[in-house]
């Protein structure tokens, strides 16, 4: 599979809350979160890696000049008014074949990262279009939750809670048909993530799920320190 980071965010909450570098800068567990992303997804075994990263933040294009991470890494410039744009506008460059996408203020344990991984590989292989990560931790002000079968395939997503607890955790496994999907619902309008994965589940596309136990997305000062804090006691 490919390897995408979608970092076209603004980073704005983070930003009120007196962070000063720009989301994909900010340190998780040592480093910049967008370098242990792009060394994570090396590591998976991902042939390619694509970052699609806001124009407005330079000083992420200059980090990762020059890096090298192992597989080849082609850094997007863009300026997108939502992730699913950022999904298009990173896809648009990339090789055909599978995808696995992540948003650049997802934190995972690193045995995670390798079951969503493998797990995203095997269900394209078995003819899903699109994989998710999800989790039963909630973290996000305006989560978005995922119901499933019993055979662990996605039922519906929606913006109301299910029992049991399930919510998206900023991670995809890509089909060719999924990202096709995505650049058309762009051209009809659809604005938001949500509403792209909505549809496709409404469509009867076949979703499949790969739960964890749990997923930190960065979006204010405290998620950064509960996230460092679950690494480093994880680390001791």
């Amino acid at each position: 599979m490919h390897g995408l980071i979608l970092a076209g965010g603004e980073g704005s909450r983070l930003a009120a809350g007196g962070i000063a570098v720009p989301k994909p800068l900010v340190e998780v567990a040592g480093r910049p979160q967008i370098v242990g992303l792009l060394e994570t997804f090396a590591a998976l075994g991902c042939s390619s890696l694509t970052c699609a990263v806001r124009a407005d933040f330079p000083a992420v294009r200059r980090l990762l000049d020059g890096r090298r991470f192992g597989p080849p890494l082609t850094v997007v410039t863009c300026r997108t008014p939502s992730s699913l744009h950022t999904l298009v506008e990173g896809l648009r460059g990339m090789a055909g074949g599978p995808v696995f996408c992540s948003m650049v203020d997802t934190v995972m344990r690193p045995e995670d990262w390798n079951a969503v991984y493998g797990a995203a590989g095997r269900y394209l292989e078995e003819g899903a279009e699109l994989v998710l990560a999800v989790t039963p931790y909630v973290d996000d002000e305006s989560p978005v939750y995922v119901s499933r079968r019993g055979d662990g395939d996605v039922r519906a997503v929606s913006d109301e809670p299910v029992a049991p607890v399930c919510v998206t955790g900023g991670a995809y496994g890509l089909s060719a048909a999924a990202r096709l999907a995505a650049a058309d619902a762009v051209a009809r309008g659809v604005h938001k993530m949500r509403a792209f994965l909505k549809g496709l589940v409404a469509e009867g596309r076949r979703v499949a799920a790969v739960e964890v136990p749990r997923i930190i997305d960065i979006d204010r000062p405290s998620d950064l320190q509960t996230a460092n804090a679950w690494l480093a006691a994880r680390e001791r």
